[in-house]
């Protein structure tokens, strides 16, 4: 086997899929992540808007760019991000799944969705380097996530980043449009908060129980799909890993658009 950089695992806030083209604060902090890590031979993304009942990942030898989303400019359908498949990589995390009594299903036509193509075009944006889509399940809880993760660990040895793409808080039916760089709602900011001190101080009990000891946290993830994607990138990192905080911004008073690498 090759010698490869041991790689972090990452949690990343997608936010709107206009991420892929505004001059934002996040969008910004995304062009300088891909050139500040050690050059990946595959990416694995969790992403929150692939979702299935049980474990599953995109096999496709060339996924298509899936524009999953509505009421957005022309320009933005037709984006194109053309990265090659990796079924052999598929295989092989169906296989570590498997080992980890998590059988997964390999969808042969699964494409990209924006919470996969829209954060590594910016990390990426010569879309070489091959990608294995992972979904999450909207009925799994962070334990779930998390074990999916750990069943990932290996593979930062084998030179492959391991993605959790989602959102930090995520409510849009709380959006203010009139305060695009305002400040979070305070329910918002508090729940956010909770989160960092938890991720900081390394309570894991605490963040898996999530749903009951947060505040606020059935508003700010009226459904859980975007926190989900975090519970696999800390799980692949191991039992105990260390947390950096690499981003925090804001929109619109509900997206909450932290980054974070785990050790």
């Amino acid at each position: 086997m090759d010698a490869y950089t041991r790689l972090p695992t990452l949690f990343l806030s997608h936010g709107s899929p206009m991420l892929a083209v505004e001059d934002t604060p996040a969008g910004r902090f995304l062009d300088a992540l891909g050139a500040g890590l050690p050059w990946p031979k595959a990416v694995v993304v969790a992403s929150a808007h692939y979702a299935a009942e049980a474990p599953a990942l995109g096999a496709a030898v060339r996924p298509r760019t899936v524009h999953d989303f509505g009421g957005f400019p022309g320009p933005l359908y037709r984006i194109e991000y053309p990265a090659p498949g990796a079924p052999d990589l598929a295989e092989r995390i169906a296989a570590l799944l498997a080992e980890a009594g998590l059988p997964a299903r390999l969808h042969e036509d699964r494409g990209l969705d924006h919470g996969v193509w829209v954060p590594l075009r910016r990390m990426y944006p010569e879309a070489t380097v091959p990608v294995v889509p992972l979904a999450v399940m909207p009925h799994g809880d962070a334990a779930a996530h998390r074990a999916l993760g750990r069943a990932l660990a290996p593979l930062r040895d084998e030179g492959v980043l391991v993605v959790g793409s989602g959102g930090f808080v995520h409510n849009l039916g709380d959006l203010d449009w009139a305060r695009r760089d305002g400040p979070l709602a305070d329910w918002a900011g508090e729940f956010a908060d909770w989160m960092r001190a938890a991720l900081a101080a390394g309570d894991w009990p605490a963040l898996l129980d999530w749903r009951r000891r947060a505040p606020h946290a059935r508003r700010a993830h009226p459904t859980a799909e975007h926190l989900m994607p975090l519970f696999v990138a800390l799980g692949a990192a191991g039992d105990a890993p260390a947390v950096r905080t690499l981003h925090r911004s804001h929109e619109f008073g509900t997206l909450a658009l932290d980054a974070f690498a785990f050790d």
